[in-house]
C-alpha cells in the first residue's frame, strides 16, 4: 500500500508542477497577507467589511508537500471576496488572482481533494485490502481519463 500511496504522490506532484504558474498568484497572495501581524489584522478587517467570517486562517504551503498546497488553496477559496477587496484598498498588494484563476483553482481543489481523501485512506488504514482501494484506484483512473 505504501507503493500505491507513493505513486499517488508522484502523480499529484507531476500535475502540480505543470500548473504551478497558475497557482503562483495564490501563493504570493497568501504570503503577502500572512507576512506580518499588521497585514493579518488588515486582512481580517477587510473580511469583516465584506461580511466574510474567518473560519480558518490562511497559511502558506510548503512547495515540496502537495497536501499543504491543497490546504492553502482550499482555505483561500472562501476568501475570494476578501482578496478582491484587498486589491482595491492596498496599493502594495498587486498579485490578486484573476477571475479565471479563481475558477481554475476551484477545479484544482476539487481534484486535489480526491487525492487527499484517497491518500488519507491509504495511510490511515493498517490493513488496506483490495476491496477498499480498488474502487479508489478506478476512481482516479476515471478522473484522469476525463
Amino acid at each position: 500500500m505504501h507503493c500505491c500511496a507513493h505513486i499517488l504522490n508522484l502523480i499529484v506532484k507531476d500535475r502540480l508542477e505543470i500548473i504551478k504558474g497558475a497557482i503562483e498568484n495564490f501563493r504570493y497572495s497568501v504570503a503577502y497577507w500572512t507576512t506580518t501581524p499588521k497585514r493579518v489584522e488588515k486582512f481580517e478587517k477587510i473580511a469583516k467589511y465584506v461580511h466574510v467570517s474567518i473560519d480558518k486562517k490562511i497559511a502558506l504551503d510548503c512547495k515540496t508537500r502537495w497536501n499543504s498546497t491543497y490546504t492553502m488553496l482550499s482555505t483561500a477559496l472562501p476568501y475570494k471576496a476578501v482578496f478582491t477587496r484587498a486589491s482595491r484598498v492596498d496599493r502594495q498588494y498587486t498579485c490578486c488572482p484573476t477571475e479565471e484563476e479563481w475558477r481554475f483553482v476551484a477545479d484544482v481543489v476539487e481534484w486535489l481533494k480526491m487525492f487527499s481523501d484517497i491518500s488519507t485512506l491509504f495511510f490511515g488504514t493498517n490493513y488496506v485490502t483490495t476491496n477498499i482501494f480498488f474502487y479508489k484506484i478506478f476512481e482516479i483512473k476515471s478522473n484522469i481519463k476525463n
